[in-house]
């Protein structure tokens, strides 16, 4: 990870779970760190935690929601103005409610879309815009997925989430050949993970007794492991692309 210290990454859904636990990952190895989410104190409160363990990096707290261009647009503006660009984007900002296909809810489904695909894509496009016109050729675009974009659970109303989470498998490859094409050595990774002991699933508006069974299920991951996972990409060779990882709890049941 050396050379990484004093670069800059961008992590958004950095509020919480494993978007916060990236974050600190990232800046206890160095980096300078952006952290985008609508909670914004959340992150400052994080960022001043940061400070008081004497972490070698930084975290910098700023306010943004994934699903709004021009505030996509803004965040990546201000990393330029303020750090000098971004060198490491994890597009992480998630969301996971229940939406039936017989029953369809429009508005639920396009919030997973905008957020899970569209906001990914927003933050994607930006931030390579901004790699290349400085003429950064090693800069890393990692996707945060779910296992969700491997398969379809047996969960009732979570067909459009695993479709989200399909495309952005999708999107993976197709980014990495559009960066390929472009002659550009900027590398484009995907982490699946399996079930994670995170806020993703009240804020997504599940039931309380299935959120409350989820965080008393011993078999999940944390995410810090996931955090660990990130680190472990970005520091790869400049000659390895790790292209999709999956990280599931030992024992998972589906």
């Amino acid at each position: 990870m050396e050379r990484w210290t004093g670069r800059v990454a961008v992590v958004t859904g950095a509020s919480s779970g494993i978007g916060a636990a990236t974050a600190r990952a990232l800046a206890e190895n160095g980096l300078r760190v952006v952290g985008v989410a609508r909670r914004v104190e959340i992150v400052q409160n994080l960022s001043e935690q940061l400070k008081r363990e004497n972490c070698k990096g930084e975290l910098f707290a700023i306010q943004g929601d994934v699903k709004e261009e021009e505030e996509v647009k803004k965040v990546i503006a201000w990393t330029r103005e303020k750090l000098g660009g971004v060198d490491i984007l994890i597009n992480n900002a998630g969301l996971a409610p229940m939406v039936s296909l017989l029953e369809f809810d429009l508005v639920a489904a396009k919030k997973i879309f905008d957020t899970n695909v569209h906001g990914l894509c927003l933050f994607t496009r930006e931030a390579v815009k901004d790699m290349r016109s400085r003429g950064v050729d090693d800069g890393h675009i990692v996707h945060i997925s779910s296992i969700a974009g491997h398969y379809l659970a047996e969960f009732k109303g979570t067909g459009p989430y695993s479709g989200s989470k399909h495309s952005v498998r999708v999107l993976t490859e197709a980014l990495r050949r559009e960066l390929r094409d472009a002659k550009t050595k900027i590398r484009v990774s995907s982490i699946s993970p399996g079930l994670v002991d995170t806020e993703i699933f009240k804020a997504s508006g599940f039931p309380e007794d299935m959120v409350e069974s989820i965080h008393q299920n011993p078999i999940t991951l944390k995410s810090k492991d996931i955090a660990d996972a990130v680190i472990y990409v970005v520091s790869a060779p400049a000659h390895v692309q790790i292209h999709d990882i999956i990280i599931r709890p030992t024992g998972e049941a589906f």
